[in-house]
């Protein structure tokens, strides 16, 4: 039991970092889809886009009064989100299905998230469940790539050449 409740608090951080590369994704895509768009609105809309993946609806009421003033656009680009993350599938498949784990543990159900998502066309469903240490690996290497962690050991920087 120890184990496991060092465990899943650390799964989840790297759930949380694979939800920022998602955002960071469906931003950059919203971005270039509606130049127009002020900024903010992008970063909203990718957060509720982000949000409904991972079935974590924002309590907030400024931002749920947003949700809903701009539903359809929400709607409208959830069944675009295969192909904004479709470079991401295997860690965001990863993260998905660890946080599912992560929720059974602690008593909840979330394998109607992971229906959602393969509706969308984001989970691969022949995809094996990632061990722990294999997604924690895969989460720390992505979140280095993106900038979001520094890289896992100081060994991995090349001496200076003279």
């Amino acid at each position: 039991m120890a184990l496991e409740s060092k465990l899943i608090p650390i799964l989840r951080e790297g759930v949380e970092i694979v939800k920022m590369i998602s955002f960071k994704k469906i931003k950059d895509a919203l971005a270039k889809k509606y130049p127009e768009m002020e900024p903010p609105v992008i970063g909203k809309v990718a957060g509720a886009l982000v949000n409904a993946i991972f079935g974590t609806p924002s309590q907030e009421e400024s931002f749920m009064v947003f949700a809903r003033k701009h539903a359809d656009l929400i709607a409208r680009e959830q069944t675009n989100l295969e192909g904004m993350l479709e470079e991401i599938r295997i860690p965001l498949t990863d993260a998905l299905r660890v946080q599912s784990l992560c929720d059974h543990q602690e008593g909840l159900d979330s394998t109607a998230i992971l229906r959602q998502a393969q509706e969308l066309g984001i989970l691969l469903v022949d995809r094996d469940l990632p061990l722990p240490h294999s997604f924690i690996d895969l989460v720390r290497r992505l979140g280095s790539g993106f900038g979001l962690l520094l890289p896992p050991t100081p060994d991995t920087e090349a001496a200076p050449s003279h």
